[in-house]
């Protein structure tokens, strides 16, 4: 888990983490990764809840 940053915009977590953004939204779509919109655009994601969804992805 992170200290301090827990939210960051969508574009700069797929850069951060090698992942699509269009993995990163069905997450959010699934409620596994929580999310601000405006409007329907997801602008920002919980890093923490990133984090968790892949090191279970992983195995560990």
């Amino acid at each position: 888990m992170t200290l301090g940053i827990t939210w960051c915009g969508i574009e700069e977590a797929a850069a951060k983490y090698s992942l699509d953004v269009s993995l990163i939204l069905k997450w959010v779509e699934e409620g596994v990764v929580r999310a601000e919109q405006v409007g329907k655009r997801v602008v920002r994601v919980h890093v923490d809840d990133l984090e968790l969804k892949m090191q279970e992805r992983s195995g560990f």
